[in-house]
């Protein structure tokens, strides 16, 4: 599948998910500013070897640190990482290697993945629809930015089960047909 598709196909893919699932359902109350002043970077790694990944991260953090008018960056990962539990382990190292870096406390990681299941859910379970992406993707965010945007927030505790909420209410097939949209066609 993704041999055949172009950095631009999955990007576009990509920026359909956040604009029509991230900011359509309002699962990320911060993410609409930033998408409308195209302050979201968008990256693609073609390369699965892991220690490619890991290098783009630091990449990644080190063009946040350099261009502070992006706010936030998304590493999509569409080849590579199709299993979910690889997936995790890559995250688990991304982790690690921002601390090393010295990037705990300056960007945040965030998973997103096509069969993202939250621990004790079922796989079916729609809810898992709100970091369920088009691709796999690792997502640095500022954390500054979004401490910032918390404190702005009537009651930041309450998001992720507002999410959950909205979409077990929405169901598992309006969340599928959300996704599906983004790949066009």
């Amino acid at each position: 599948m993704s041999e055949t598709l172009t950095e631009q196909q999955i990007i576009q893919a990509t920026r359909c998910w956040v604009e029509k699932v991230v900011v359509g359902l309002n699962f990320c109350p911060f993410a609409k500013r930033e998408v409308d002043a195209g302050r979201v970077y968008y990256g693609v790694q073609m390369d699965s070897a892991i220690e490619a990944v890991l290098t783009q991260v630091k990449l990644e953090c080190q063009r946040l640190d350099q261009q502070p008018d992006i706010e936030t960056s998304l590493l999509i990962l569409p080849v590579g990482f199709e299993g979910f539990l690889d997936y995790l382990d890559l995250v688990a190292l991304a982790e690690d290697l921002m601390l090393q870096q010295g990037y705990e406390g300056v960007y945040q990681l965030a998973s997103f993945h096509p069969d993202y299941c939250f621990e004790g859910e079922a796989e079916s379970d729609p809810a898992n629809y709100t970091n369920r992406s088009p691709y796999p993707m690792l997502h640095l965010i500022r954390e500054a930015s979004l401490e910032k945007a918390l404190a702005h927030h009537p009651d930041p505790d309450s998001i992720p089960q507002t999410n959950i909420d909205l979409a077990r209410e929405k169901g598992l097939a309006h969340m599928q047909a959300l996704r599906q949209a983004c790949f066009g066609g």
